[in-house]
């Protein structure tokens, strides 16, 4: 009920009218960076029930992107706050930034898509944020403490996602250790159902967040000119547009990366992927209450590593991971320096 008196208080917050053709152009781009995201990170949500072959790859990308939608009826707005008003000063925002910012993040998608990573898309986005504000600003733009706290959930967050996954997967196998395989693998296959839609859910209340904190400091940019006040909350249009694209892009599923998640990092079964799922889907829980703009890329992998390490170590394709792994530490820098360049190539025009 809280929620729904909230959206009634915030639909229709915004007079859309008033917006100018640049601010609007701005607000597609964020919602076509939302719905690369999806795509992008659909890999997250279904590689797991994909490669266990629970479920279909079209009936698995439909249950993803069901509960990436509705997962804005269980979160607030916390992951939101922190990308609208903790990266970088508001102050400092203009559509320049903005653009450059979505335009980085954008390229880093469609690039690691192309050579099948799980990168971050949001760790794209503040990299790109990052990186246009500082050659816009200088450091006065920058919020260190925000920044600061996404950096470090770089290590933390898969190391969570590792450990959850590891003692979920050790007390299911204590539980079931004198069950037939056949029973187990039948239970798991149903719990993955479960499991998969408690993932989407978390990456949905995350992930669809950082681009309503976009869009939600571009309206406080726009309403600098007097024509409107400033919105005190991301309005529920926003809110709604995010989600739908998200799930969206979910829908059409980035599959080159659903064949790194799923079956070259390790080979799963439905209990691993269960307790994956279920370890990461935790992590998701605890930081999007917290604020904390994660990686659910960096959470899954985290989880899927931590469970496949439980038969052996040798049964992680540590040089796979590697390869991950590398890729998630120049995210953030390589962002940074593609919305530099996008600075660059618009100052030219």
């Amino acid at each position: 009920m809280h929620f729904f008196q909230t959206a009634a208080d915030n639909f229709g917050t915004v007079p859309w009218g008033q917006l100018s053709t640049t601010v609007w152009l701005l607000i597609t781009l964020a919602l076509a960076f939302d719905f690369l995201n999806g795509f992008h990170d659909a890999a997250n949500s279904v590689a797991t029930v994909v490669s266990t072959r629970v479920l279909s790859p079209q009936m698995a990308v439909i249950w993803a992107a069901f509960f990436n939608f509705v997962a804005f009826l269980l979160f607030h707005l916390h992951v939101a706050a922190t990308m609208g008003k903790g990266i970088i000063d508001p102050k400092y925002v203009n559509n320049q930034i903005i653009a450059e910012t979505l335009l980085a993040a954008c390229f880093w998608d469609i690039l690691t898509w192309y050579w099948g990573l799980p990168t971050s898309s949001s760790h794209a986005l503040i990299g790109g944020l990052v990186g246009a504000a500082w050659v816009h600003a200088g450091w006065d733009a920058l919020k260190w403490e925000g920044i600061g706290k996404t950096v470090v959930f770089i290590v933390l967050a898969p190391l969570i996602g590792m450990i959850t996954g590891l003692v979920i997967a050790v007390a299911v196998a204590w539980l079931f250790r004198q069950s037939a395989p056949r029973r187990v693998d039948k239970l798991f296959r149903r719990g993955q159902l479960l499991s998969a839609s408690l993932y989407s859910l978390g990456h949905g209340g995350n992930d669809a967040q950082k681009t309503m904190g976009i869009i939600f400091v571009l309206l406080i940019a726009a309403s600098q000119d007097g024509k409107f006040d400033a919105p005190k909350e991301v309005p529920t249009e926003v809110v709604l547009a995010c989600h739908i694209a998200m799930g969206l892009g979910t829908l059409c599923g980035g599959w080159r990366i659903v064949k790194t998640m799923g079956q070259r990092i390790i080979r799963l079964r439905p209990v691993d992927g269960f307790c994956a799922e279920t370890g990461a889907a935790a992590t998701l829980a605890l930081t999007v209450f917290g604020g904390v703009p994660v990686s659910t890329t960096h959470t899954i992998t985290g989880a899927i590593v931590g469970v496949g390490s439980l038969k052996r170590l040798s049964a992680v394709r540590w040089g796979v991971a590697g390869r991950v792994v590398w890729a998630w530490i120049l995210t953030i820098p390589g962002t940074a320096v593609v919305a530099m360049i996008c600075w660059w190539v618009l100052s030219l025009l």
